[in-house]
């Protein structure tokens, strides 16, 4: 378990609610750091740029104690990729309490995908090429895959880390660098195949995930996803489900938004099927890349 004890506070235990400050421009969440702006809310916290001493910035996300389900969810995932190195991962530098929160502070991103689709949608009316797409997404791939193998030593077993929430929102922008964030429900797995929790965002969730399962291949269904709403500007699902259910089964996706190379592509990344899916994140993609390479058959006349 992380030590916080030696960066501001103790870890928060079950049951000991902690009533959490109201955060604002200017306050100072801990000696040497002061909020500068709020930079947006998500499930389980707020995150706000900050800047520390030499007025180098960051971003701080808070978590409420209050809820300790939710500090320890976000322990879990810091205890799983803290020590981890990767180009595409979000590098986490500091975490502690105080002033009833567990913050979590990391480097700070320019922006996310999802903040890309909305300046493609606002200022040309159309969602994000398929270049660019890929370009991001590539990089995005080659982390999950990173993760989703089996060679992390954690406490003394060697496991793969399944992300869990994949997400445009999560997915964040420094220059042209993209990188993975949140790993607030990311798990451990020594196996291919997993029970697991039911957890994540529903509009991207793989299937199995609802049935209680997790696989090597939930992460690329959730990107899949993500490509359709990047490039489409809407998720490839008419509908959605509102809670985990078990006994929920996706309809079949509506990719009319992608070209017709690609949408046999996706289509195999989203098979209900996790074993059915491509062998990994990165095959997915280039496969992508490949067929947009391919030249057109030209059209003979008679």
């Amino acid at each position: 378990m992380l030590d916080l004890r030696e960066s501001g506070g103790p870890v928060p235990r079950e049951g000991k609610l902690v009533v959490p400050a109201q955060l604002s421009v200017g306050m100072k969440p801990f000696p040497g750091f002061q909020l500068v702006q709020f930079l947006g809310r998500g499930s389980y916290g707020e995150v706000w740029k900050a800047t520390q001493a030499g007025g180098l910035p960051l971003a701080l996300k808070f978590i409420p104690c209050n809820t300790t389900q939710w500090a320890s969810q976000e322990i879990r995932g810091l205890q799983a990729i803290r020590n981890l190195h990767h180009p595409n991962l979000i590098r986490i530098e500091q975490v502690w309490c105080h002033l009833g929160y567990l913050v979590v502070g990391m480097e700070l991103a320019e922006g996310s995908l999802l903040d890309l689709l909305e300046v493609y949608l606002t200022e040309f009316g159309v969602p994000v090429v398929t270049e660019h797409v890929c370009h991001y997404l590539a990089q995005i791939a080659s982390a999950l895959d990173f993760l989703n193998t089996r060679q992390h030593n954690v406490e003394g077993r060697r496991v793969a880390i399944r992300h869990c929430d994949v997400k445009p929102s999560n997915l964040l922008l420094q220059g042209e660098t993209a990188k993975l964030a949140d790993f607030s429900v990311a798990t451990q797995s020594t196996s291919p195949l997993w029970y697991h929790r039911r957890a994540g965002t529903l509009d991207y969730t793989a299937p199995e995930v609802f049935q209680g399962r997790l696989s090597d291949r939930s992460d690329q269904y959730a990107l899949a996803v993500t490509y359709c709403h990047l490039r489409g500007g809407r998720l490839p699902f008419p509908t959605g489900p509102t809670t985990f259910q078990a006994d929920y089964v996706r309809p079949a996706p509506d990719l009319s938004m992608l070209s017709p190379r690609e949408q046999p592509i996706i289509a195999r990344a989203l098979d209900p099927v996790p074993q059915d899916r491509w062998k990994s994140c990165s095959q997915m993609i280039e496969e992508i890349i490949r067929v947009r390479a391919k030249p057109r058959p030209q059209m003979v006349s008679s």
